[in-house]
């Protein structure tokens, strides 16, 4: 969608992106704020990625406020929302057995990042006292 098809879009929704608008200043100053908060979001997500969460979530969520106000964030959030469109689709025409393949490669990576996070940051206090015992076990723990 062209850019002023987009700006008129959000003028005919949001009167006061208008107002922001008219000024050049406000809408610069506007933009950097979404620039930055975006940005902080998307930080956050990178750094939740191998962590225990929803990083990917998190990014998105912070392409989509970039994509509030930026065309690049918008195509960028559209190429990942058809992706992932795609990736769905694909999963549903396959059967049991690679279903079952993709599940148990996730369950995999999951546990190797768990695996990684206790290398590096030590096992956690609140786990019980067993898992402890093995985890103790694995080298480098």
């Amino acid at each position: 969608m062209p850019q002023d098809r987009i700006e008129q879009a959000d003028t005919d929704r949001f009167a006061w992106r208008a107002w922001v608008r008219r000024n050049p200043t406000t809408h610069l100053a506007y933009r950097i704020v979404v620039g930055a908060i975006g940005l902080v979001v998307v930080v956050i997500g990178i750094v939740m990625l191998p962590l225990p969460g929803p990083g990917w979530v998190v990014i998105f969520v912070g392409i989509g406020i970039w994509a509030t106000e930026f065309t690049w964030a918008r195509r960028l959030l559209h190429f990942a929302r058809d992706k992932v469109r795609l990736w769905t689709e694909w999963m549903g025409r396959q059967g049991w057995f690679v279903r079952g393949l993709v599940t148990l490669g996730i369950v995999v990576l999951v546990a190797v990042c768990f695996w990684l996070v206790f290398l590096v940051s030590g096992v956690p206090g609140f786990l019980p006292g067993a898992v402890k015992n093995w985890l103790g076990h694995v080298p480098g723990l």
